[in-house]
């Protein structure tokens, strides 16, 4: 089984953006590369006919930008008070660029609870499949204005995993500034390779034991592999792509061999010598 051929049988995709492909070198949202980001979920949708729920992250980088602070702060009410502000801006840009495609998006905050609590975690999954079904992209962060160490997720990487799962995707999309896992940070190495195919998590997470985020961003490779890990045990495939490269999730979706793909867990479709 080639790539393009598991990419024609993905029907509902949930894709993270991460803090650092959507902020720039200064640290202000990078409008080219959102835009960029926007054509391709709007290829998805309208070309390969894929339902697509975005997980995003930036909301306190935007605040930051608004409040015009260079450090990020330590103290979880300033952290806050930018999500608060942030989140705002975060979606004007999104709800603009998407309206210039004739496509309406929705705003839905979570908090770890909403998937704890059965009456609230089928709320929350009929309001996304209730969006899907009026051909609205649910556009889905964590509510860092109020949350509190007690219902925190953690960072947008574990969120989009149990977003996946929730919806019951067939892939998890993870979208941040580097190529894919690879054996040696390519920060360190730049000559590194990228592990194109992962179906042995013991030597995945071996290779990001020690890994810490870069940036803004707050899990790092290492809440990748372990959401990846999450989703293939539900059956969910995961990509990981630089969003910084052009056409990142076209290419994929043609088939071309980008990234580094997880296989779901005990899976008999995919085999890693057919992909």
């Amino acid at each position: 089984m080639e790539r393009d051929r598991i990419f024609k049988g993905i029907k509902k995709v949930v894709i993270k953006i991460g803090t650092n492909v959507l902020t720039s070198a200064n640290n202000r949202l990078d409008l080219s590369i959102i835009e960029h980001l926007v054509e391709q979920v709007c290829y998805l949708i309208k070309e390969k006919r894929v339902k697509v729920i975005i997980v995003t992250s930036g909301a306190i980088a935007a605040g930051m930008q608004l409040l015009g602070w260079k450090k990020r702060p330590q103290e979880i009410s300033r952290l806050q008070a930018a999500a608060s502000v942030g989140q705002s801006r975060l979606m004007r840009v999104y709800d603009r660029l998407f309206k210039e495609e004739g496509i309406n998006v929705g705003q839905i905050l979570l908090t770890r609870d909403i998937f704890t609590m059965p009456v609230r975690k089928n709320n929350a999954k009929e309001t996304i499949q209730t969006l899907l079904k009026l051909d609205v992209i649910p556009i889905i962060n964590e509510n860092d204005s109020v949350a509190v160490e007690e219902i925190k997720v953690g960072d947008n990487d574990i969120l989009s995993a149990y977003v996946a799962d929730l919806v019951s995707a067939d892939m998890l999309i993870i979208i941040t500034d580097v190529d894919g896992l690879s054996s040696i940070d390519p920060k360190e190495k730049s000559d590194s390779k990228v592990i194109s195919i992962v179906d042995n998590f013991s030597i995945a997470e071996r290779i990001v034991k020690n890994s810490v985020p870069s940036g803004y961003g707050t899990g790092g490779m290492k809440s990748k592999v372990s959401a990846a890990k999450y989703v293939t045990g539900k059956g969910i495939i995961c990509l990981i792509l630089n969003g910084k490269k052009m056409w990142c999730i076209k290419k994929a979706f043609k088939g071309e061999k980008i990234g580094t793909i997880f296989i779901p867990t005990g899976s008999k479709r995919y085999k890693k010598e057919n992909i």
